[in-house]
């Protein structure tokens, strides 16, 4: 998914409107939630993405910065002693240039080095472009960082103010109320996926946390869910991969291209699946026809049908 897409806001319903059918109007709003929720997750693991590329992005400019000053220390015990038609041999005056690309740019460098052959100028050349290059791309990769650390602020918001105005409604109706986690059952196997779906099951009653959930287990999550120590639905699965030594983002988009694509007719315990086009929700397959989750705001990690959400799609991540 895009950052555009991650970015995109997300209507809130007005607060003053009276629902004409409670229920379907709570499980709308639960679905806007947790949309806004798994776009939040999805920024989070670009920017962790964008800054690890712009630390190699800066290492590879310095390092390209260091090999053009060795090239020009080189090439200056030579340029010293050289004259072309009683003027400054071009390569010396580059030494005090304080931006040698501009010198590279004039005609008068350009046909210079056109005549010569030596290594050392060839070298001096592609160390000026190759800085200028890196030096281009470290900057750019900055610019990313702060754009989408701007972006993970204003998804933060928008999930709150959502929630703040939802609040009464998702309070009337408590979807938690009256309803249990459900049995453990036996889910057979030894492969990796039959482990990790157990240690989902091991999580049943855990509750439901908005940005919730890492490789250790439960964690706090944010707007709402900073008080609640749980999990949301890609951090459930998240951290039950990690358990059997896999590494998953904390993102269902990202989940979703983590391994095989498989059909529903398909599915074995273990593997992810995934709801709504947005793939907004997901769970992990125990068989039956059931799957492990944690299904949304108020509600805990639980073992429902995989009926009765659109489905996406299912993945084997091994």
């Amino acid at each position: 998914m895009t950052v555009a897409a991650l970015t995109a806001p997300v209507t809130v319903p007005p607060a003053h409107a009276a629902p004409a059918k409670p229920k379907q109007d709570v499980n709308k709003l639960h679905d806007q939630l947790e949309q806004l929720s798994e776009q939040y997750n999805g920024l989070k693991v670009k920017l962790a993405e964008t800054r690890r590329a712009a630390k190699v992005a800066d290492g590879i400019a310095r390092q390209q910065e260091r090999s053009l000053e060795a090239v020009r220390r080189d090439i200056a015990r030579l340029a010293a002693t050289t004259y072309i038609n009683g003027e400054t041999d071009p390569t010396q005056r580059m030494f005090a240039s304080a931006d040698p690309q501009s010198l590279l740019d004039q005609a008068s460098t350009l046909r210079f080095f056109a005549t010569q052959n030596g290594t050392r100028v060839t070298a001096l050349m592609q160390a000026v472009q190759g800085a200028r290059r890196a030096r281009l791309q470290a900057q750019d990769r900055a610019r990313q960082v702060e754009a989408l650390r701007s972006a993970l602020a204003k998804k933060r918001e928008a999930v709150s103010k959502l929630y703040d105005k939802a609040k009464g409604q998702l309070d009337a109706q408590n979807p938690a109320s009256g309803q249990k986690p459900g049995k453990t059952p036996n889910v057979p196997g030894s492969g990796k996926g039959a482990q990790a779906v157990r240690y989902a099951l091991a999580q049943l009653g855990v509750p439901y946390s908005w940005g919730g959930g890492n490789a250790s287990g439960p964690s706090y999550g944010i707007a709402q869910g900073a008080n609640i120590k749980g999990f949301d639905c890609s951090g459930l699965t998240l951290y039950a991969y990690a358990r059997v030594g896999v590494n998953l983002p904390h993102y269902t988009g990202a989940q979703f291209n983590a391994g095989t694509h498989v059909t529903q007719a398909q599915l074995q315990p273990g593997d992810l699946v995934f709801f709504y086009s947005d793939l907004h929700h997901m769970g992990m397959y125990i068989g039956g026809g059931k799957m492990v989750h944690a299904p949304q705001t108020g509600d805990v990690v639980k073992i429902s049908p995989i009926a009765g959400r659109p489905f996406a799609g299912g993945v084997r991540v091994s």
